[in-house]
């Protein structure tokens, strides 16, 4: 599920910036970008997020502002005569001025940034601090991801709404039809020569006939789909949230699928067939968005 959530502190008279971003993903997939006095704290740092978040591609990051121009701390200073070394090293080989995309190259080589003087490692009290920022941080995330949720519930029951009223719309067509299809065979065998209806046993064709209609009976099918919609319904609005409810509505999802489909190869009839294929486009919809529930 998609998800943000930013908070901000003071550390060592400069502003900490943490930011959580996330999209979805089966797994947890945490990745993380860090100030420099943060990377030793970076092993518990992930502990943290991954003990409060269950699954995503996650980005983690924190880093160091200056707290009056809003400038970041982390650059590192250039080691100018170093780089001049090397643009006349360049003019003096090829005999021109040094390109511009040739002095950012120089202005990246190693030697050129000078390495950040180190911090030393943070105190208890700033420690603690940073453990705050990020848990605010991930406070306004959770936050954030509960409001998608809410609007994924509500999408989830409109969709829901319209598959059983597409239901409710096949009855009057199954009403009808069980009669059309057995006066279709009725014509058929009206058709045949009279010496072949005379040889015709009355009894047993009473008897293939009901085994065939009730083959195409949907009673069954439509009780079913009813149920796994109450049911994905029922645990969506679970107050206690357990782990893996997403997997759980996609389960049902698929479910429903079935039903729907074993509709449409008993339908014989293109109105029923019509409802049908609106009821699979709007359960795509559905599995579209399951895969963002938690």
């Amino acid at each position: 599920m998609t998800g943000y959530g930013r908070a901000e502190s003071q550390l060592r008279g400069h502003k900490l910036v943490c930011e959580i971003r996330s999209l979805n993903s089966k797994s947890m997939d945490l990745s993380t970008r860090l100030s420099s006095q943060l990377k030793a704290r970076e092993l518990d740092l992930r502990t943290i997020v991954n003990q409060r978040l269950e699954r995503g591609k996650v980005d983690l990051a924190m880093f160091m502002e200056e707290a009056a121009d809003g400038q970041s701390s982390m650059l590192s200073p250039v080691n100018w005569e170093a780089a001049k070394t090397y643009a006349e090293q360049y003019k003096a080989q090829f005999g021109e001025p040094v390109p511009a995309e040739v002095m950012a190259a120089i202005l990246r080589f190693p030697d050129v940034l000078k390495p950040q003087e180190d911090a030393g490692e943070l105190s208890e009290e700033e420690w603690a601090n940073v453990q705050a920022t990020l848990n605010h941080a991930m406070e306004a995330f959770i936050a954030f991801r509960i409001q998608e949720g809410a609007a994924l519930q509500a999408m989830f029951n409109e969709k829901l709404d319209g598959i059983a009223d597409l239901l409710a719309q096949v009855e009057p067509f199954e009403k009808g039809r069980v009669a059309k299809i057995k006066e279709r065979l009725e014509q058929n065998l009206a058709q045949l020569s009279a010496e072949i209806q005379a040889q015709t046993d009355r009894n047993r064709l009473e008897q293939e006939m009901i085994y065939y209609l009730e083959k195409l009976d949907i009673t069954e099918e439509k009780v079913r789909l009813t149920n796994h919609i109450k049911y994905f319904r029922e645990v969506m609005a679970n107050g206690e949230r357990t782990k893996g409810e997403g997997k759980q509505l996609g389960f049902i999802a698929q479910e429903m699928g079935r039903e729907i489909n074993t509709l449409g190869s008993k339908s014989n009839q293109s109105e029923m067939q019509i409802l049908v294929v609106k009821m699979k486009d709007i359960l795509e919809q559905i599995k579209e968005q399951v895969l963002n529930v938690l």
